[in-house]
């Protein structure tokens, strides 16, 4: 079996592949900690993602998943941490979080003083540490992973094929409802914030403040149909300006580096059983927009089903 893609999405479902005994084989155009995943902010939230009630089911299951792994942080790379998600009203998140998460109410102006927000404690992921754990767990489950560029897949010399390419997919398969979503963010020395803050200003400028370990995210940005992959610099001091407002200390913060991923946004994720030409089982799944971390094991555990079934 070979999954095409080493993103999160990508590693995990071949983890869970690898984990019930499928011999599984990744092919990567980019080593993991060069994917689009290793740009994620990575907060656990179904964010830009359809259709919605699938995508909350899949992210629930993968909260099961990174409350375990919380446990081991400096391992895993996920952490519980309290934070506001701004222009939120709690009922809305109990509506399909009802008793799921540790903490949820409504913030208090001090927390959040910008609006109606909830105060939660969720997963927050470090991708530099994470990815390269998923690929450890695959390799430990007697997975493989071989860094190559994939121009069809019928190059794949394997039974089943799962098609976790992402944005890739637009050219690889020829989906043009696949598209990407732009976004900037800045690693900043952390002044001392240590909970998360999201926050959409009536405009719909977005900002977000990601506390991981030796630093802090700044972000962010959503532009639709962008695939400019440098840093724009007017972006960043505007990032920088609107977190600034909300948290004042990170004004001076010094600046460590600029990132630009694009989200694989799509109409509704693709998951899915086909057939390649010659009648060997494919797979697709890709099409997560900004969600691919939250949803990622709940959706693998579903690609893995299609992909075992007969």
């Amino acid at each position: 079996m070979i999954v095409v893609g080493g993103g999160v999405v990508g590693l995990t479902t071949a983890v869970v592949l690898a984990e019930r005994g499928r011999r599984v084989r990744i092919w990567t155009r980019d080593p993991v900690e060069r994917t689009t995943s290793a740009v994620a902010g990575a907060l656990w939230w179904p964010y830009h993602i359809e259709p919605v009630a699938a995508a909350r089911a899949w992210a629930l299951r993968s909260l099961e998943v990174y409350e375990r792994l919380a446990g081991r942080p400096g391992e895993t790379g996920v952490r519980l941490v309290d934070g506001a998600m701004g222009e939120t009203d709690p009922a809305d998140v109990e509506s399909w979080a009802a008793g799921r998460l540790p903490v949820l109410r409504r913030a208090t102006a001090r927390e959040y003083g910008a609006g109606t927000a909830v105060w939660t404690r969720l997963p927050l992921i470090d991708m530099a540490v994470h990815l390269p754990w998923l690929r450890e767990r695959l390799l430990r489950a007697g997975g493989s992973v071989e860094e190559r560029v994939v121009s069809d897949l019928a190059e794949a010399d394997a039974p089943v094929v799962v098609n976790c390419t992402g944005l890739g997919a637009r050219e690889l398969v020829g989906d043009a409802s696949v598209r990407p979503v732009r976004g900037q963010l800045v690693v900043v020395e952390n002044p001392g914030i240590d909970t998360w803050l999201v926050s959409t200003a009536p405009d719909g400028a977005m900002a977000y403040l990601f506390p991981q370990p030796g630093r802090l995210l700044l972000g962010g940005t959503a532009e639709d149909d962008v695939w400019a992959l440098d840093p724009d610099p007017a972006v960043a001091e505007a990032i920088v300006r609107r977190c600034a407002a909300l948290r004042p200390e990170v004004a001076g913060a010094r600046i460590l580096e600029h990132r630009v991923g694009l989200r694989p946004v799509r109409p509704a994720v693709r998951l899915e059983r086909t057939e390649l030409p010659d009648g060997r089982l494919l797979v697709h799944h890709y099409g997560h927009g900004g969600a691919g971390v939250t949803v990622a094991w709940g959706c693998a555990e579903e690609a893995a089903a299609l992909a075992a079934s007969p």
